[in-house]
């Protein structure tokens, strides 16, 4: 089924419009003197654990979260969850 069926005619112009997906993975703070020591090999641990699901934003938005994945050699994120309207 065709979502873009449902909308009004003067919406379909939007349908191609490229839009930024991007997803986070979780966050961390350290003091810069940390930052500045940062190296090749160094490990930065994230404030999520391993199996909690990732948020997905479009236009930093967030619209949906979900599971890591590895599809071949690249990641990919697996939808568990539409997010209805955030208030603002």
């Amino acid at each position: 089924m065709d979502a873009s069926a449902n909308l009004p005619a003067n919406l379909d112009v939007l349908l191609d419009v490229p839009v930024k997906i991007t997803v986070e993975l979780g966050a961390c703070q350290m003091p810069m003197r940390e930052v500045l020591h940062l190296a090749a090999g160094a490990v930065v641990q994230l404030d999520k654990v391993a199996d909690t699901p990732v948020d997905l934003f479009v236009n930093h938005k967030r619209i949906a979260r979900g599971e890591v994945v590895v599809v071949e050699d690249r990641f990919g994120i697996k939808i568990t969850e539409i997010l209805g309207p955030q208030p603002h």
